[in-house]
């Protein structure tokens, strides 16, 4: 009897071990097996979402790029305290004046402030050269109203602007040859810039989905046709073949007729890689079971295509959209610069990187080089963007 209750003990002890170290092993697995229960529970969308809420860059990106395009798309009037076609001849080349809360003596104010200029002539250059002058401060007022209207969404017409100065002028990005704000210019240089990278994208997605997806369904001759064509667009170098097409624009065109027949022009030669790369999509996809079944089931061919195909490379075509943005803002970049895009009295970034092309007017003017760095920023933004989203749709992605 002693002998069974030793062991009786020695049982519900070892028992009493196992079952407590089962229960701490539970407890630790039972946060993971929560989470993975959670992943499983969640939707395709939802994983994505997920995904590409652990990029900080794409995020950082995505909302500078959501402030550039509501300041300089949709509200460049109100964010730019002066017109950007206004000349001021007594302030050209003036360089920037830089908001300031503490003065040179070291006093603070509550409302921020900008130097104004000291203009003195230059005799060697017969050249005005304007300095910043310590001396006179011109405080800074938010939602003023400016003598000249702007239009507001294209609808509206207003003269409040965020900020101004109410006596002398105020440029943070300093003046341009003909002594225009280089802050106005940029805001509505990127208004035309970002846009054309929309549009021409747009136009790119359209041709290139359509046409891959069409080659790579049917194949045979109409395949190798439209592959021709890609191989011979795809053999012509970018700038010469954008510069004879630009060449071919009427003159006597408006300025909004040029702007979007540039963005039709950039279009032309970007659909080809997409459309290469959404046929390969195509080939893999129409030797899927479910193509199948919908063949046996009686679908047409633009059921098949609509609902089969498209949706299953829709996230394929996001991301290379969104990678091809900075193509085509660099592109439109280059042939403003060049002189052969956006045409004056509309601007551009390319159009006001038209003035830093003379290294002796870098160095004597760096401000000039500032939109270079909006360009920067913007096509940085885009790539962090296209990167989170790629890994996003990514299903191996971790």
């Amino acid at each position: 009897m002693a002998n069974n209750s030793t062991n009786n003990k020695n049982g519900n002890g070892r028992s009493g071990s196992s079952s407590n170290a089962q229960e701490l092993k539970s407890r630790h697995l039972d946060p993971e097996l929560k989470e993975i229960q959670k992943r499983e529970s969640l939707s395709q969308t939802q994983l994505m979402w997920r995904r590409f809420l652990r990029n900080r860059l794409a995020i950082g990106g995505g909302i500078i790029l959501i402030c550039f395009y509501v300041v300089m798309v949709l509200f460049p009037g109100f964010f730019s305290p002066n017109n950007y076609l206004r000349q001021d001849e007594t302030h050209i080349f003036a360089p920037p004046q830089v908001p300031r809360f503490v003065d040179q003596e070291g006093n603070w104010s509550l409302r921020p402030f900008v130097y104004g200029y000291e203009t003195t002539l230059d005799m060697a250059r017969y050249a005005w050269v304007h300095e910043v002058n310590p001396e006179e401060k011109r405080p800074i007022h938010f939602f003023v109203r400016s003598e000249r209207e702007y239009s507001l969404l294209g609808f509206f017409s207003s003269n409040i602007r965020l900020f101004g100065v109410k006596e002398g002028t105020i440029y943070p990005f300093g003046t341009d040859a003909l002594g225009r704000c280089l802050f106005s210019r940029v805001l509505y240089g990127g208004q035309i810039s970002l846009t054309v990278g929309l549009i021409g994208v747009s136009l790119t997605i359209i041709l290139g989905s359509v046409l891959g997806t069409v080659s790579g369904y049917y194949g045979g001759v109409i395949d190798n046709f439209i592959q021709r064509i890609v191989e011979l667009l795809m053999s012509f170098p970018d700038i010469p073949l954008w510069a004879a097409l630009a060449a071919a624009v009427p003159p006597e065109w408006s300025p909004l007729h040029v702007f979007f027949a540039i963005s039709v022009i950039l279009s032309l030669k970007n659909w080809t890689s997409l459309a290469r790369q959404v046929r390969a999509k195509v080939l893999a996809y129409r030797e899927e079971d479910y193509t199948m079944a919908a063949h046996a089931a009686g679908a047409k061919d633009r059921r098949i295509i609509l609902v089969h195909m498209l949706p299953n490379a829709f996230s394929h075509i996001i991301v290379i959209a969104t990678l091809s943005i900075p193509g085509m803002i660099i592109a439109e970049t280059s042939l403003s610069f060049l002189g052969l895009g956006i045409q004056p009295p509309i601007t551009s970034w390319g159009v006001l990187l038209q003035a830093a092309q003379q290294v002796s007017v870098v160095i004597s003017q760096p401000w000039l080089m500032i939109p270079g760095l909006f360009v920067v920023v913007a096509v940085l933004c885009f790539n962090f963007l296209g990167d989170g989203i790629r890994d996003a749709v990514d299903p191996y992605a971790r």
